[in-house]
């Protein structure tokens, strides 16, 4: 394929960024540039502002080779509120049109475009091959994350009250057709799971979407090379969790239980909106412990001398970046039997699953006290995040799926 001029509008990038979606955007732009293509992602850093009250990111841009454009509008946080509410890029609607009309751009990607465009932004590109990328439920879901009133798995939409719940604005453009009109204006859609795909069209979405995963940067040196070792960063025997300390992760569940377990320690890595609940359901408890956010480089040494990585999300997930993370690392996973970890456990045989607390304390038994079925685990799973969720495994599906969608 010859070299392609891409665009990836999106709300969060890092470092102006929350979680895996960004880091997710970010590798695949990373991953198109070493192979020759041109990327440049456009962002909205008064979107992270707002979400912040006003924080800068504690990181900095990174020099890649991708072009980067952060946009700031003369009237700051009230930007992307006006997004929010209207499902149109408003105060930045001249400079996007701009960018994405006048960059001759091959292929425009979009990810994540709730607070930088809305669905409006869609017609925007002329004649570029223009798809979506589902990194949330956001087509189907004001909140994003199909866990309605903030108390239960979505089954049925109530979603009126389901905002006002979470004390967000009303979308009321999505109630107009408003989705549906810009949809039409898109060649093609990305989930990042057979499980997304199949929710989106649960929810009514009425278009068709390919899956494309998300992946790791090949081992370097080369693929199939021995994962570097690094020192124990913590002296007792202990379980990881990986995340943004939200509740839908679902540590409310995982937290109690080492009152009773005594054989090994907690570690969380992380921080949000959630920790000071999370911190005090652990109070007085040394077992479990909270590391804070903890740069990568740093937690690959975490991910690998664990005994296990739980994943205990209670909300649907899109995908699940922690498992192969861990599973790079050579480390197995016990992950809730919900949303895509079932398949992406199963097709690595990375792990185990669980449905109940008892479920969750008989696996970390299990692969605790029997090393030898730990490390079958573990070896399988990073054969997986080899031949299944790298870059050389990822980006020629990408290609082909893009290749698909062209006029």
């Amino acid at each position: 394929m010859s070299p392609l001029r891409f665009c990836f509008p999106t709300t969060f990038y890092p470092p102006y960024s929350f979680g895996g979606d960004a880091v997710g955007v970010q590798r695949l732009a990373r991953a198109l540039v070493k192979r020759g293509h041109e990327v440049t992602v456009v962002y909205n850093k008064d979107a992270y502002r707002l979400l912040t009250k006003g924080k800068e990111p504690r990181g900095v841009a990174a020099n890649d080779g991708v072009h980067v454009v952060g946009l700031e509008s003369d009237v700051g946080w009230f930007a992307p509120l006006l997004t929010q509410q209207t499902g149109h890029p408003m105060a930045n609607a001249r400079r996007l049109r701009s960018i994405l009309d006048d960059g001759r751009f091959d292929v425009i990607n979009f990810h994540n475009t709730s607070l930088i465009g809305g669905p409006g932004i869609f017609s925007y590109g002329r004649d570029a091959t223009k798809l979506y990328m589902a990194h949330e439920h956001w087509l189907v879901c004001p909140t994003h994350v199909l866990w309605r009133h903030n108390r239960e798995l979505c089954d049925e939409r109530q979603c009126l009250r389901c905002q006002l719940v979470y004390r967000r604005p009303p979308q009321w453009w999505r109630w107009t057709g408003l989705m549906s009109r810009e949809l039409e204006h898109l060649d093609g859609f990305i989930a990042m799971s057979e499980f997304s795909r199949a929710k989106h069209r649960e929810f009514g979405f009425p278009h068709e979407m390919q899956v494309v995963p998300y992946f790791l940067a090949d081992p370097d040196p080369e693929p199939g090379s021995a994962v570097a070792a690094f020192d124990r960063p913590h002296a007792r025997p202990y379980f990881l969790f990986v995340g943004r300390l939200e509740k839908i992760k679902g540590l409310d569940d995982v937290i109690p239980l080492f009152r009773s377990y005594e054989d090994a320690d907690l570690l969380i890595a992380g921080d949000g909106n959630y920790e000071t609940p999370l911190r005090e359901l652990a109070a007085g408890n040394p077992r479990v412990v909270f590391l804070g956010r903890v740069p990568f480089e740093r937690l690959r040494a975490y991910y690998q001398h664990a005994v296990a990585t739980v994943v205990p999300s209670v909300c649907y997930e899109t995908f699940g970046i922690i498992l192969i993370e861990s599973f790079r690392q050579k480390t197995p996973v016990i992950a809730r039997r919900l949303g895509p970890f079932p398949e992406i456990v199963e097709r690595a045989n990375g792990g185990e699953l669980f449905g109940s607390e008892a479920e969750l304390v008989a696996a970390m038994r299990r692969l605790q006290a029997d090393t030898d079925y730990r490390n079958r685990l573990a070896e399988s799973a990073y054969r997986a995040s080899i031949d299944v969720w790298s870059e050389s495994a990822v980006i020629p599906r990408y290609l082909e799926v893009v290749e698909s969608f062209g006029r």
